[in-house]
Protein backbone atom coordinates (compact mmCIF):
# COMPACT_ATOMS: atom_id res chain seq x y z
CA UNK A 1 0.00 0.00 0.00
CA UNK A 2 1.27 3.50 -0.87
CA UNK A 3 2.22 5.68 2.05
CA UNK A 4 3.03 3.43 5.01
CA UNK A 5 4.31 0.47 3.00
CA UNK A 6 4.16 -3.22 3.93
CA UNK A 7 6.07 -3.37 7.22
CA UNK A 8 4.35 -1.07 9.71
CA UNK A 9 4.99 -0.66 13.43
CA UNK A 10 1.83 -0.02 15.47
CA UNK A 11 2.63 1.47 18.88
CA UNK A 12 0.52 1.92 22.02
CA UNK A 13 1.51 2.44 25.65
CA UNK A 14 -0.14 2.20 29.04
CA UNK A 15 -0.41 5.52 30.82
CA UNK A 16 -1.15 9.06 29.65
CA UNK A 17 -1.79 7.93 26.07
CA UNK A 18 -4.41 5.32 27.01
CA UNK A 19 -7.76 6.71 28.24
CA UNK A 20 -10.24 3.92 28.85
CA UNK A 21 -7.46 1.43 28.04
CA UNK A 22 -8.63 1.75 24.44
CA UNK A 23 -5.20 1.90 22.79
CA UNK A 24 -3.51 -0.80 24.87
CA UNK A 25 -6.56 -3.05 24.35
CA UNK A 26 -6.23 -2.55 20.59
CA UNK A 27 -2.64 -3.82 20.74
CA UNK A 28 -3.76 -6.73 22.94
CA UNK A 29 -6.39 -7.67 20.35
CA UNK A 30 -3.79 -7.62 17.58
CA UNK A 31 -1.41 -9.70 19.64
CA UNK A 32 -4.04 -12.28 20.59
CA UNK A 33 -5.23 -12.70 17.01
CA UNK A 34 -1.81 -13.64 15.62
CA UNK A 35 1.56 -15.15 16.42
CA UNK A 36 4.37 -12.76 17.28
CA UNK A 37 8.05 -13.04 18.09
CA UNK A 38 9.87 -10.56 20.36
CA UNK A 39 12.51 -8.57 18.51
CA UNK A 40 13.78 -6.18 21.16
CA UNK A 41 13.00 -5.01 24.70
CA UNK A 42 14.55 -2.03 26.46
CA UNK A 43 16.45 -2.36 29.72
CA UNK A 44 13.82 -1.32 32.31
CA UNK A 45 16.52 0.07 34.64
CA UNK A 46 17.20 2.84 32.13
CA UNK A 47 13.69 4.10 31.47
CA UNK A 48 11.22 3.32 34.27
CA UNK A 49 10.66 4.80 37.71
CA UNK A 50 9.70 1.85 39.91
CA UNK A 51 7.99 4.08 42.47
CA UNK A 52 5.62 5.17 39.71
CA UNK A 53 5.43 1.92 37.72
CA UNK A 54 6.13 -0.84 40.20
CA UNK A 55 7.13 -4.43 39.33
CA UNK A 56 4.48 -7.10 39.94
CA UNK A 57 4.97 -10.38 41.77
CA UNK A 58 2.97 -13.50 40.98
CA UNK A 59 3.08 -17.27 41.45
CA UNK A 60 3.25 -19.79 38.61
CA UNK A 61 1.51 -23.18 38.45
CA UNK A 62 4.27 -24.73 40.56
CA UNK A 63 4.02 -22.09 43.25
CA UNK A 64 7.22 -20.30 42.31
CA UNK A 65 7.01 -16.54 42.81
CA UNK A 66 8.31 -14.37 39.99
CA UNK A 67 8.81 -10.66 39.49
CA UNK A 68 7.59 -9.01 36.30
CA UNK A 69 9.26 -5.70 35.54
CA UNK A 70 7.82 -2.84 33.48
CA UNK A 71 8.72 -3.27 29.85
CA UNK A 72 8.49 -1.92 26.32
CA UNK A 73 8.89 -4.52 23.59
CA UNK A 74 8.82 -4.65 19.80
CA UNK A 75 7.24 -7.78 18.31
CA UNK A 76 7.16 -8.96 14.70
CA UNK A 77 4.72 -11.37 13.04
CA UNK A 78 5.97 -14.93 13.34
CA UNK A 79 4.92 -15.71 9.76
CA UNK A 80 5.47 -13.69 6.62
CA UNK A 81 2.39 -12.69 4.62
CA UNK A 82 1.86 -11.14 1.22
CA UNK A 83 -0.09 -8.19 2.56
CA UNK A 84 0.79 -5.53 5.07
CA UNK A 85 2.56 -6.84 8.17
CA UNK A 86 1.83 -5.11 11.46
CA UNK A 87 4.66 -5.11 13.98
CA UNK A 88 3.66 -4.26 17.56
CA UNK A 89 5.42 -1.87 19.94
CA UNK A 90 3.77 -2.11 23.33
CA UNK A 91 4.48 -1.55 26.99
CA UNK A 92 4.53 1.20 29.60
CA UNK A 93 5.24 4.84 28.82
CA UNK A 94 8.81 5.48 30.05
CA UNK A 95 9.51 7.87 32.91
CA UNK A 96 12.87 9.18 31.72
CA UNK A 97 15.37 9.42 28.84
CA UNK A 98 12.74 9.60 26.14
CA UNK A 99 15.18 10.54 23.38
CA UNK A 100 17.34 7.50 24.09
CA UNK A 101 14.22 5.32 24.39
CA UNK A 102 12.94 6.44 20.99
CA UNK A 103 16.43 6.14 19.49
CA UNK A 104 16.72 2.48 20.49
CA UNK A 105 13.47 1.52 18.79
CA UNK A 106 14.08 3.62 15.67
CA UNK A 107 17.50 1.98 15.26
CA UNK A 108 15.79 -1.43 15.37
CA UNK A 109 13.13 -0.24 12.93
CA UNK A 110 15.77 0.85 10.43
CA UNK A 111 17.63 -2.44 10.85
CA UNK A 112 14.41 -4.37 10.16
CA UNK A 113 13.46 -2.29 7.09
CA UNK A 114 10.28 -0.92 8.68
CA UNK A 115 8.38 1.22 6.16
CA UNK A 116 5.84 3.00 8.35
CA UNK A 117 4.91 3.88 11.93
CA UNK A 118 1.45 4.36 13.47
CA UNK A 119 1.01 5.52 17.05
CA UNK A 120 -2.42 4.89 18.55
CA UNK A 121 -3.77 6.56 21.65
CA UNK A 122 -7.00 7.55 23.37
CA UNK A 123 -8.08 10.68 25.20
CA UNK A 124 -10.87 11.67 27.57
CA UNK A 125 -13.16 14.10 25.74
CA UNK A 126 -16.50 15.89 25.99
CA UNK A 127 -18.29 13.39 23.71
CA UNK A 128 -21.36 11.15 24.18
CA UNK A 129 -21.07 7.37 24.45
CA UNK A 130 -24.18 6.97 22.27
CA UNK A 131 -22.54 8.23 19.07
CA UNK A 132 -19.75 6.69 16.97
CA UNK A 133 -16.32 7.15 18.55
CA UNK A 134 -14.40 10.01 16.92
CA UNK A 135 -10.91 9.19 15.66
CA UNK A 136 -8.38 11.92 14.96
CA UNK A 137 -6.04 10.68 12.20
CA UNK A 138 -3.06 12.90 11.57
CA UNK A 139 0.47 13.06 10.22
CA UNK A 140 3.33 15.51 9.80
CA UNK A 141 4.24 13.77 6.54
CA UNK A 142 2.80 15.62 3.56
CA UNK A 143 2.83 12.52 1.35
CA UNK A 144 0.79 10.54 3.90
CA UNK A 145 -1.69 13.37 4.34
CA UNK A 146 -2.25 13.48 0.60
CA UNK A 147 -2.44 9.73 -0.06
CA UNK A 148 -4.37 8.76 3.08
CA UNK A 149 -6.48 11.86 3.68
CA UNK A 150 -4.97 12.67 7.08
CA UNK A 151 -5.04 15.90 9.06
CA UNK A 152 -2.11 18.04 10.16
CA UNK A 153 -2.25 19.09 13.80
CA UNK A 154 -1.44 22.69 14.71
CA UNK A 155 -1.09 21.85 18.41
CA UNK A 156 1.83 23.28 20.40
CA UNK A 157 2.45 22.10 23.96
CA UNK A 158 3.26 19.04 26.13
CA UNK A 159 3.18 15.63 24.43
CA UNK A 160 3.45 11.94 25.28
CA UNK A 161 5.85 9.25 24.14
CA UNK A 162 3.81 8.53 20.99
CA UNK A 163 4.58 12.01 19.65
CA UNK A 164 8.27 11.60 20.50
CA UNK A 165 8.44 8.27 18.67
CA UNK A 166 6.54 9.64 15.66
CA UNK A 167 8.90 12.62 15.47
CA UNK A 168 11.94 10.32 15.66
CA UNK A 169 10.49 8.04 12.98
CA UNK A 170 9.87 10.95 10.60
CA UNK A 171 13.39 12.27 11.23
CA UNK A 172 14.78 8.85 10.32
CA UNK A 173 12.81 8.72 7.07
CA UNK A 174 10.05 6.40 8.31
CA UNK A 175 6.63 7.97 7.51
CA UNK A 176 4.48 8.17 10.63
CA UNK A 177 0.81 8.72 11.45
CA UNK A 178 -1.20 8.96 14.64
CA UNK A 179 -4.68 7.75 15.58
CA UNK A 180 -6.45 9.09 18.67
CA UNK A 181 -9.84 7.94 19.93
CA UNK A 182 -12.10 10.29 21.88
CA UNK A 183 -13.44 8.45 24.96
CA UNK A 184 -16.39 9.96 26.89
CA UNK A 185 -14.87 11.41 30.06
CA UNK A 186 -17.87 10.52 32.24
CA UNK A 187 -17.37 6.76 31.71
CA UNK A 188 -14.04 6.64 33.55
CA UNK A 189 -15.49 3.95 35.81
CA UNK A 190 -16.54 1.80 32.84
CA UNK A 191 -13.07 0.82 31.66
CA UNK A 192 -11.96 -0.72 29.44
CA UNK A 193 -13.84 0.98 26.58
CA UNK A 194 -14.28 -1.64 23.83
CA UNK A 195 -16.24 0.74 21.60
CA UNK A 196 -13.18 3.02 21.38
CA UNK A 197 -10.88 0.03 20.83
CA UNK A 198 -13.08 -1.16 17.97
CA UNK A 199 -13.05 2.29 16.37
CA UNK A 200 -9.26 2.43 16.55
CA UNK A 201 -8.89 -0.97 14.90
CA UNK A 202 -11.39 -0.05 12.16
CA UNK A 203 -9.38 3.08 11.35
CA UNK A 204 -6.07 1.21 11.56
CA UNK A 205 -7.32 -1.31 9.01
CA UNK A 206 -8.39 1.51 6.68
CA UNK A 207 -5.03 3.22 7.10
CA UNK A 208 -2.75 0.23 6.61
CA UNK A 209 -4.76 -2.18 4.46
CA UNK A 210 -3.98 -4.99 6.91
CA UNK A 211 -6.72 -7.47 7.71
CA UNK A 212 -7.53 -7.14 11.42
CA UNK A 213 -9.61 -9.58 13.44
CA UNK A 214 -12.03 -7.92 15.88
CA UNK A 215 -12.89 -10.93 18.04
CA UNK A 216 -15.80 -10.17 20.39
CA UNK A 217 -15.28 -6.41 20.33
CA UNK A 218 -18.58 -5.65 18.57
CA UNK A 219 -20.66 -7.44 21.19
CA UNK A 220 -18.48 -6.11 24.01
CA UNK A 221 -18.97 -2.57 22.69
CA UNK A 222 -22.75 -3.01 22.61
CA UNK A 223 -22.75 -4.35 26.18
CA UNK A 224 -20.52 -1.45 27.30
CA UNK A 225 -22.90 1.10 25.80
CA UNK A 226 -25.93 -0.63 27.30
CA UNK A 227 -24.37 -0.63 30.77
CA UNK A 228 -23.79 3.12 30.59
CA UNK A 229 -27.36 3.65 29.34
CA UNK A 230 -28.62 1.76 32.38
CA UNK A 231 -26.48 3.78 34.78
CA UNK A 232 -27.52 7.09 33.21
CA UNK A 233 -31.21 6.16 33.34
CA UNK A 234 -31.09 6.42 37.14
CA UNK A 235 -29.42 9.85 37.09
CA UNK A 236 -31.51 12.71 35.69
CA UNK A 237 -28.58 15.13 35.70
CA UNK A 238 -26.38 12.68 33.83
CA UNK A 239 -29.14 11.97 31.29
CA UNK A 240 -29.53 15.67 30.52
CA UNK A 241 -25.76 16.14 30.26
CA UNK A 242 -25.51 13.28 27.75
CA UNK A 243 -28.30 14.88 25.72
CA UNK A 244 -26.30 18.11 25.60
CA UNK A 245 -23.27 16.22 24.36
CA UNK A 246 -25.41 14.47 21.73
CA UNK A 247 -26.69 17.80 20.43
CA UNK A 248 -23.14 19.12 20.19
CA UNK A 249 -21.91 16.00 18.42
CA UNK A 250 -24.82 16.06 15.97
CA UNK A 251 -23.93 19.65 15.13
CA UNK A 252 -20.33 18.59 14.46
CA UNK A 253 -21.54 15.80 12.19
CA UNK A 254 -23.92 17.99 10.20
CA UNK A 255 -23.04 18.88 6.58
CA UNK A 256 -22.55 22.51 7.65
CA UNK A 257 -19.98 21.66 10.34
CA UNK A 258 -16.27 22.32 9.90
CA UNK A 259 -14.13 19.31 9.00
CA UNK A 260 -11.65 20.48 11.65
CA UNK A 261 -13.96 19.70 14.60
CA UNK A 262 -12.23 16.46 15.65
CA UNK A 263 -8.79 18.01 15.22
CA UNK A 264 -9.84 20.92 17.44
CA UNK A 265 -11.08 18.51 20.12
CA UNK A 266 -7.74 16.66 19.99
CA UNK A 267 -5.83 19.89 20.43
CA UNK A 268 -8.04 21.00 23.34
CA UNK A 269 -7.30 17.67 25.03
CA UNK A 270 -3.54 18.08 24.62
CA UNK A 271 -3.64 21.64 25.94
CA UNK A 272 -5.34 20.30 29.07
CA UNK A 273 -2.37 17.96 29.52
CA UNK A 274 -4.49 14.85 28.95
CA UNK A 275 -6.38 15.29 32.20
CA UNK A 276 -9.88 15.40 30.78
CA UNK A 277 -12.34 18.30 30.94
CA UNK A 278 -11.32 21.27 33.07
CA UNK A 279 -14.80 22.62 33.72
CA UNK A 280 -16.09 22.04 37.26
CA UNK A 281 -19.24 20.27 38.33
CA UNK A 282 -20.99 17.75 36.18
CA UNK A 283 -18.32 17.94 33.45
CA UNK A 284 -15.82 16.29 35.77
CA UNK A 285 -15.32 12.50 35.44
CA UNK A 286 -17.65 10.63 37.76
CA UNK A 287 -15.97 8.05 39.95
Amino acid sequence: MDGLGRRVIVAAFDGWNDAGEAASSALSQLRESGEYTPVFSVDPELYFDYQYTRPHISADADGRRNLKWPEATLLRPARATRGTQLWLLTGVEPARAWQAFAGEFIDIALREDITGFVGIGSMMSDVPHTRPISIFAGSENEGLRTSLGLERSTYEGPVGILSVLSHAADAAGIPSAGLWASVPHYVAGHTPSPKATLALLDKLEDLTGARIERGDLASDAAAWEASIDAAAADDEEMTEYIRQLERTRDTWDSPEASGDAIAQEFERYLRRGGDGPTKPGRDEPRR
